[in-house]
């Protein structure tokens, strides 16, 4: 049995020619272009403008559509043309096409990167009404696309990959702002492709070229914990000295779980490993603790940039290096190591995973009390 021909891919937005099976008399449907999509960005064909025996007349009838000179039972006036004269086909397909394209040059100009941005900005947060979007996740997309200002005016469909990859690499924010910058290139080009914009993901392999600076920092020397210890009754020293025998991360600290009673924390941010995780109060901070509940009804009520000035303006004071809030969860794993308390509960207490670890990732169960042992290891340093 001879095999089917193979016809070349259409353009975006030409409309579509389906092969429906051998066995038809006109076994070729033709699709105007696609208009419609559900939610999930999943295109809704439409009704075929008819059916064809050939290809090539189907392909004549899209052009023909495209230009406006189409009518409904054209197909039957070109099926014999085809036939009888291949090339008047061919030329009615040209002088279509040649029209199609004056049209197109007359509509409006292709959409730039805002223009895009824009419809998805609207398409996610606005007609999308399945799921609630948190203000956080509204802002992060916001600044994702302020910090690739270079590309806002360029049409969308013109860009490359070295063109997204340039934005990356030219960017002076830290990590954890480039990766919002890549998942908004993810996400427009997802809506871009299911809208017909584009016809590839150039955003694919756009990747951050430096090290994640989030996990880096240097924690306080012992000296450096005394000194702290010492002006305790200082409100900013008292946080951090809670940040250092705790090693959450800055913005968790807003909406921890502080079970007074029971003598632990619960909560954590960023990842599924740290978020909810338990963290035993140590006996050395729990007054320190008890203190900041009584003052101020919670350990963090002001911002996390507005405490990172007060940690610096403490730190000058006491003639000891700069440290940013990070630096108290490097702390805390640099006392873990030192007082040698397990590693296992090391990684649960900072939220790390046990990648490569089945035994402690599947069958590591640690009651708060065989926590409260290890963390208790660690030794204050008045």
């Amino acid at each position: 049995m001879a095999k089917r021909k193979k016809y070349p891919k259409l353009p975006n937005g030409y409309g579509s020619i389906k092969y429906l099976g051998g066995k038809r008399r006109n076994p070729y449907a033709v699709h105007p272009p696609v208009t419609e999509f559900t939610l999930e960005g999943v295109p809704k064909t439409p009704k075929a403008l008819c059916y064809v025996d050939d290809w090539m007349v189907g392909f004549a009838v899209l052009t023909a559509y495209r230009a406006g000179t189409w009518y409904p039972g054209m197909e039957k006036e070109l099926i014999p043309d085809k036939a009888e004269n291949p090339a008047g086909l061919a030329q009615k397909i040209l002088a279509d096409y040649n029209r199609s394209k004056g049209i197109a040059r007359a509509e409006q100009a292709k959409p730039t990167f805002t223009e895009v941005y824009e419809q998805y900005y609207d398409y996610k947060y606005v007609r999308d009404q399945s799921r609630k979007y948190s203000d956080s996740a509204k802002n992060s997309t916001r600044a994702a696309y302020k910090n690739c200002s270079a590309l806002h005016s360029l049409a969308f469909e013109s860009l490359r990959h070295k063109d997204l990859q340039a934005v990356i690499d030219d960017c002076s924010k830290k990590h954890s702002s480039r990766e919002l910058i890549v998942t908004l290139f993810h996400q427009m080009y997802r809506y871009a492709l299911a809208y017909e914009i584009v016809d590839r993901d150039y955003s694919a392999a756009v990747k951050i070229n430096i090290a994640d600076d989030d996990e880096h920092g240097e924690p306080f020397t012992e000296q450096e914990l005394a000194l702290l210890w010492e002006h305790r009754d200082d409100e900013t020293a008292e946080m951090v000295l809670i940040m250092c025998y705790s090693g959450f991360r800055i913005s968790a600290y807003k909406d921890l779980i502080i079970a007074l009673d029971e003598g632990y924390f619960q909560g954590g941010v960023k990842t599924s490993n740290s978020r909810g995780r338990i963290v035993p109060i140590h006996s050395g901070i729990l007054p320190l603790v008890e203190r900041r509940i009584d003052r101020l009804g919670s350990l963090l009520p002001k911002s996390p940039q507005n405490f990172r000035s007060h940690m610096h303006a403490l730190t000058d004071l006491l003639g000891i290096e700069r440290r940013t809030p990070h630096d108290c969860r490097h702390t805390f794993s640099a006392l873990c190591e030192k007082y040698k308390v397990a590693e296992n509960d090391r990684k649960r207490m900072l939220g790390h995973s046990f990648q490569g670890d089945i035994t402690n990732a599947v069958y590591g169960h640690r009651s708060l009390e065989d926590l409260k042992a290890e963390i208790e290891k660690i030794k204050i340093c008045y």
